[in-house]
């Protein structure tokens, strides 16, 4: 098999299981957290930094769901089973960037990856996140290719695949619908705030020796609770958050 297939091939089955990347990830995280200390022996300074990395990784959710809110139906999907496309998105985010949404899952990760204090880590893991993306953004370009041939060849050429190119800026096709974008990305505002609440307990687990739960943190994670329960009951129950075209 030729590389460009195998590869192709790779990023195909990549793709399918992209949501179990995390729990891979999380056995790293917890024998990089084995030895963990609050910075200069401070609690406060430690929630202060904790904030620090949820902003950042609140970052890359915000450029998700700027790029869902804007994004017609049948495109940035969540889909596994296979590449979706019925549209090429060319304007708004897709016209700086070619993989905003990976972009976005880039910041969420570099976020949890400080809350380790370790650099060496957080390497490791933006080139396991390369490593990983790049095989799944090859399969969708190819996906792309072959569905969209010489209007993809153009965009492409003159688009950045994850590095922003803020010049090339064109304004979104549609306009931005909140209910559309909460759909889409409400599971991953939970995925964060349970992520960062589980580490929290996980390192206060070794540096204590003892299950402790910090009182910040079941506020944060009680509030994401709430908003991802609520938001799945008028999912399921309603028409609410349906957006014609969507």
């Amino acid at each position: 098999m030729a590389l460009k297939e195998e590869f192709k091939k790779r990023g195909d089955w990549l793709f399918r299981w992209r949501s179990y990347l995390p729990l891979f990830l999380l056995a790293l995280f917890i024998v990089a957290l084995k030895n963990f200390k609050y910075p200069y022996n401070d609690q406060k300074m430690d929630q202060l930094w904790e904030i620090l990395c949820l902003t950042i990784s609140f970052v890359g959710l915000g450029i998700r769901i700027y790029t869902t809110g804007h994004a017609p139906r049948g495109t940035s999907g969540g889909n596994t089973k296979g590449q979706v496309a019925s549209v090429l998105n060319t304007s708004g985010m897709y016209s700086i960037v070619r993989h905003p949404l990976y972009l976005g899952i880039f910041f969420i990760w570099l976020g949890i990856s400080l809350l380790i204090r370790l650099w060496w880590f957080s390497i490791i893991i933006i080139l396991l996140f390369w490593i990983y993306y790049e095989k799944i953004m090859f399969a969708e370009e190819e996906f792309l290719r072959e569905k969209f041939g010489e209007s993809f060849t153009k965009w492409a050429e003159k688009t950045p695949a994850f590095f922003p190119k803020f010049k090339n800026w064109i304004k979104p096709d549609l306009s931005f619908s909140l209910k559309a974008a909460i759909n889409r990305e409400y599971s991953t505002f939970f995925a964060i705030i349970v992520t960062f609440s589980l580490l929290d307990v996980i390192s206060e687990f070794f540096l204590n020796g003892r299950l402790v739960f910090d009182r910040m943190w079941i506020m944060i994670f009680s509030f994401g609770l709430m908003i991802y329960l609520i938001v799945r009951i008028i999912k399921k129950y309603t028409t609410l958050l349906k957006v014609e075209g969507r």
